[in-house]
């Protein structure tokens, strides 16, 4: 067995190290840009007057960096060639997500954005798989220029993880379809044109089948945001929708009728494994901080290095995150494999424990550089809220490990999506 990461993956972290020293770093240093990155971070980012929305300028210029990127063939990564991609793996978006990561905050990858400039493109990865020939030849050139997106309106106020039990329905009017109900945390709807808003169309409260996502124009009459909601990073782009009678017609119908939940789970583990390996990149970054910063800090008259009381928790961390490095490239391998779909529980494994993880690491950075390190001059406690979310977020830590145990008991079965076939 060959642990060593494949040599086109390794070649290509230099290429893309070489961008950001030559054209992503510049721009961050450029016209006081940094003032998003540095102490100031939270203020320069969000618009206080409209609300905590994130600040306009903020968001130009993480378009500008995602142009840059996208000109110099780093964005579509993930993609397939036809499009301007590289067809890259599970594995290689893992190797790179962590190495960016590890480099600590920056305009190469914003993790509390999501913004980075080899990019997750989920809406885009979704509509080849799910959309119709009509919305391909409509959304895919626009998706790629960046000129038009979509939110995602899965979870509803009173239901959160339980996305089964969906208040909101659509119900057939003509050709078209009437929606009622009311989404939250639907992030980046600030802007976006449109909202992929799940409905049941059909069967009762816990059915699996029976979910429609609708591609709906956000300025559809009876879409209305009713409050962007603030959290523990700010700015805020997640908002809280309510539909009133939104009519939407039938080609709006994004990956079949009574088949939404299909489209949603099959890139979570894609978007998993990635966001899996963000964190353990972040969690590496405090460690390493923190181990440079003992050597150099003297109270006393000696390294705080030669205490045990440092070493050991920052030994454990370090522990940990090798461990977890080894799973998540064994678990991203065997995606590329045998099939996304085989490694869901391994997935959910690698997720929670690396959020736990750098939570972890955050944590102990800020306690290791003392009152630096709980100040904004030092990005730990921001690492610690923005990661902080992912316990949550990205199906809750709770949710993985019931995950876990419906595979290890027999409850759940490693099913293929639609259409997959064994060999």
């Amino acid at each position: 067995m060959d642990f060593d990461i494949p040599k086109d993956i390794q070649d290509y972290l230099g290429v893309l190290d070489k961008f950001i020293e030559d054209v992503i770093k510049p721009l961050e240093n450029k016209n006081d840009n940094i003032r998003y990155f540095d102490h100031r971070r939270e203020d320069a980012r969000t618009d206080w007057d409209r609300g905590g929305l994130p600040n306009e300028e903020w968001e130009a210029l993480l378009a500008e960096a995602r142009k840059l990127a996208d000109d110099a063939g780093h964005y579509r990564y993930p993609i397939p060639k036809e499009y301007g991609g590289q067809d890259g793996t599970n594995l290689g978006m893992a190797i790179i997500r962590e190495h960016f990561a590890a480099k600590g905050l920056g305009l190469h990858n914003d993790l509390q954005t999501e913004h980075s400039i080899v990019a997750n493109n989920v809406g885009m990865l979704l509509m080849l798989a799910y959309g119709t020939d009509v919305q391909k030849e409509e959304w895919i050139p626009l998706l790629l220029s960046g000129k038009r997106g979509f939110a995602f309106g899965i979870t509803e106020p009173d239901h959160g993880s339980d996305a089964t039990h969906m208040e909101t329905t659509a119900e057939r009017d003509g050709d078209g379809w009437r929606i009622n109900g009311a989404k939250t945390w639907n992030t980046g709807i600030h802007k976006a044109p449109y909202d992929m808003v799940m409905a049941r169309t059909s069967g009762k409260a816990g059915d699996g089948n029976g979910i429609t996502a609708f591609l709906t124009p956000t300025n559809s009459e009876g879409f209305k945001v009713e409050e962007m909601l603030w959290t523990f990073n700010m700015p805020t782009d997640h908002g809280r929708v309510s539909l009133k009678d939104v009519y939407v017609d039938s080609g709006a119908i994004f990956g079949g009728e009574g088949r939404g939940l299909q489209v949603v789970q099959h890139f979570f583990n894609e978007n998993r494994i990635r966001q899996a390996a963000s964190s353990l990149g972040a969690a590496q970054f405090c460690i390493d901080e923190s181990v440079e910063y003992a050597g150099i800090r003297k109270p006393f008259g000696r390294p705080l290095s030669v205490n045990q009381a440092i070493q050991f928790p920052l030994a454990e961390l370090q522990t940990r995150c090798e461990m977890l490095r080894a799973l998540i490239h064994k678990t991203a391998w065997q995606m590329d494999t045998y099939g996304n779909w085989k490694a869901s529980s391994q997935v959910s494994m690698c997720n929670y424990q690396a959020n736990r993880l750098c939570c972890e690491a955050a944590d102990q950075a800020m306690q290791v550089h003392g009152g630096m390190g709980y100040s904004r001059h030092k990005p730990f406690e921001h690492i610690y809220r923005h990661h902080r979310r992912y316990r949550i977020t990205e199906g809750a830590e709770e949710i993985q490990i019931r995950r876990i145990a419906g595979y290890m008991f027999g409850y759940m079965k490693q099913l293929a999506p639609k259409g997959v076939q064994d060999d």
